[in-house]
């Protein structure tokens, strides 16, 4: 099937982004397998992992979240009108850019302060199983207070990568995360001697791994004549236009994060070292979904926001269509990857030093709950990407609500019989009612946009990684796996991940699936 110009050009953005996030990936498991290695999964790793993710709960609010999926389709805008009425764009733009990394600056310090001020408060909120272990509890207030500068860091960096973004410009933002990572395996084994519980070194790694994330975009961002500097015209109309979109955005991130929050209130009432077995199996989910999901929806957010200026709807369409296949064909094949190699996966990533085969049997048990709704979060993000670029962020908060209502039950369900196993597989379901959800409102608003390629692109990616699953399975099965030393098990896994993938694309060739060129020129990349 020719490739139109728009898919190649979403091709190329999520090739550069992927890969960025391949390297970025790679050492995130590095920084991973590092704190596992020197805290195992027990008392100082969950701490650090609900401080952490208290610390990030505001910058994701505030950052990532809604701020970049809200500002993105204003920038493009204001960028082309200017264009077309032959003005100064780079100028006005410059300005833009200078008022809001002021304005949030002041908000991001505020958040900042309050958060440590209140760090106590929010940890027995978050987390109140903590509060039955003095120590546990003191170390996690700790260490929030210590992490929380850090939404600063990364909120700017999220300004900074919408700006790149909008120019399509996705390499500097990708990559940037490779420093966050290499400030924490820094931190553990440098900064950490000099402390007497070395736990609190990480929080060193995180605050100058969030300084370095901006501050490496500053020479891109010089590049298309954008400059940081302080500017407090705060009465810019385009700063109106970006909160009025972001409130709601940032309410449904929110909802998002509670989910999360719901998990960790729920993990923090089980067996020492839940928080940590959640966490490290959803790391390794976010590895296909940062290399393609995250990749595709980040470079079809500027490519649908300029469709939707310029009033292209029927391009519009078939960049959605384009990108919900490629995230099918990607995303279906690593559920069933990841559910039939959670232990090997586990056991080769993290089993070493405090990692002991008791944590890796448990987080490769929530690894494979998880792995049931990766292709539901991949869809959604992109989803929601599609509402963000037509500056509807109310959609998306309502879904979300209506997928955390269902997360909430199926916890108090399931946590009682399957532990953390049952926190994972809710998470999962809930983000089900998320996707069909999506689809239905965004076909009320479109009618069709592609809805039976879609369905046959998806049944045929199911059929092959059904048959990939059954050749993988009796590999580890028959070639005696169980039997293997350490150092032996990652050489036969990353064997039988290649012959998966190879068994994957014969199969997909024998059913003409019409995604598999962009495979080809993705791995070709």
């Amino acid at each position: 099937m020719p490739t139109t110009s728009h898919e190649h050009k979403i091709t190329k953005s999520a090739s550069v982004v992927g890969i960025a996030t391949v390297i970025s990936r790679v050492l995130g498991y590095a920084r991973d397998a590092c704190i596992a290695y020197v805290f195992g999964a027990g008392i100082y790793s969950d701490a650090f992992f609900v401080a952490f993710r208290i610390a990030n709960l505001l910058r994701r609010l505030l950052g990532e979240g809604a701020l970049t999926s809200s500002f993105i389709p204003v920038f493009t805008q204001e960028r082309l009108a200017r264009d077309r009425h032959g003005a100064e764009p780079l100028q006005g733009a410059n300005a833009l850019v200078a008022s809001v990394l002021t304005l949030f600056t002041l908000i991001l310090i505020v958040l900042s302060v309050l958060g440590i001020i209140f760090s106590k408060e929010l940890v027995w909120l978050m987390s109140p199983g903590f509060a039955s272990d003095p120590e546990k509890f003191a170390v996690t207030v700790n260490l929030t207070k210590l992490m929380f500068p850090y939404m600063i860091f990364v909120g700017l960096m999220a300004i900074a990568m919408g700006v790149l973004n909008s120019f399509k410009h996705f390499a500097a933002p990708a990559i940037a995360p490779v420093f966050f990572n290499l400030s924490i395996i820094f931190a553990i084994f440098v900064i950490a001697p000099f402390f007497v519980k070395s736990v609190y070194a990480l929080s060193i790694g995180v605050l100058l791994g969030g300084l370095l994330q901006f501050v490496v975009q500053i020479p891109f961002l010089r590049k298309y004549g954008i400059s940081i500097r302080p500017l407090f015209k705060f009465s810019d109309p385009a700063i109106k236009k970006i909160l009025l979109l972001m409130l709601p955005a940032a309410f449904g991130v929110g909802v998002y994060q509670l989910n999360i929050f719901v998990t960790l209130w729920f993990a923090s009432k089980l067996e020492g070292g839940s928080v940590s077995y959640l966490y490290y199996a959803g790391r390794v989910m976010e590895l296909p979904i940062g290399v393609f999901s995250v990749a595709m929806a980040t470079a079809v957010l500027p490519s649908l926001s300029e469709h939707m200026a310029k009033g292209e709807w029927d391009a519009f369409k078939r960049s959605l269509a384009f990108a919900l296949r490629i995230v099918n064909f990607v995303t279906i094949p690593a559920t069933v990857g990841l559910m039939v190699l959670s232990f090997p996966i586990v056991e080769t990533l993290f089993r070493r030093g405090q990692f002991n085969l008791g944590a890796a049997s448990a987080t490769s048990a929530a690894l494979s709950f998880y792995a049931i709704g990766l292709v539901p979060v991949s869809a959604c993000r992109l989803l929601s990407a599609v509402f963000y670029s037509l500056k509807d962020t109310v959609t998306p908060v309502w879904m979300a609500l209506a997928s955390f209502v269902v997360n909430v039950i199926l916890c108090i369900l399931l946590a009682p019989p399957l532990q953390y196993g049952g926190l994972a597989l809710a998470t999962s379901l809930s983000s089900f009612v998320n996707m069909f959800g999506l689809f239905i409102m965004l076909k009320r608003r479109f009618g069709t946009f592609g809805g039976r390629s879609i369905l046959a692109s998806a049944l045929k990616s199911s059929a092959a990684s059904l048959v990939t699953g059954v050749v993988v399975y009796v590999m580890v099965a028959k070639l005696g796996y169980a039997g293997m030393g350490l150092a032996l098990k990652p050489v036969f896994i990353a064997f039988t991940v290649a012959i998966g993938v190879l068994t994957y694309i014969g199969t997909s060739r024998l059913f003409r699936s019409p995604e598999l060129p962009f495979l080809k020129t993705f791995l070709r990349k």
